[in-house]
């Protein structure tokens, strides 16, 4: 989570969200991160879930840290001041009733009800679209195969008639 709050508000809401907890319980600030090289910050992202009084600089190092250690970076904003991590970030999801239009438009997502619980909607029904079309693939590209050199071992074999009628 990254915020501009306050960082005892985040770490709060961190505890109602339940990603503070006994491994993950501080938060890094922004002034903490402007003082971090990079390799410091790739390897803080790994080990704290909360980022509070961030800037939109402490925001998009965020992203491109995690992106880094060879995590997925979603990132949900509002303002302004988040488009830039909302273009960097593997997932933007802006908010569509509160949210600026530059937020929008940097976003790949938009939440047309500003409800955090709809992101949880549209990825599962999301997966249940890839599911069916991977059952789907595994089903035609056999049999596709099959005729497919049905016809081609009937070119090559010199048929005067395709073992295959187009019909089929």
């Amino acid at each position: 989570m990254i915020t501009g709050d306050h960082k005892d508000t985040a770490v709060a809401i961190g505890h109602m969200l339940g990603i503070v907890d006994e491994t993950y319980n501080d938060a890094l600030t922004g002034p903490q991160l402007d003082e971090m090289s990079d390799d410091d910050l790739r390897q803080a992202v790994l080990v704290n879930n909360v980022f509070a009084r961030a800037s939109p600089q402490n925001k998009i190092r965020i992203v491109k840290a995690l992106q880094a250690e060879g995590q997925i970076a979603g990132m949900t904003g509002d303002g302004v001041n988040d488009a830039p991590a909302l273009r960097a970030a593997d997932m933007g999801v802006a908010m569509g009733k509160e949210g600026t239009d530059v937020a929008r438009e940097a976003a790949e997502m938009i939440l047309a009800d500003d409800n955090f619980a709809t992101i949880v909607t549209a990825v599962r029904e999301g997966r249940v679209v890839w599911d069916n079309l991977r059952k789907i693939l595994l089903v035609n590209t056999p049999i596709n195969n099959a005729q497919g050199l049905g016809v081609l071992f009937g070119l090559i074999c010199g048929l005067a008639e395709a073992p295959l009628s187009p019909i089929q």
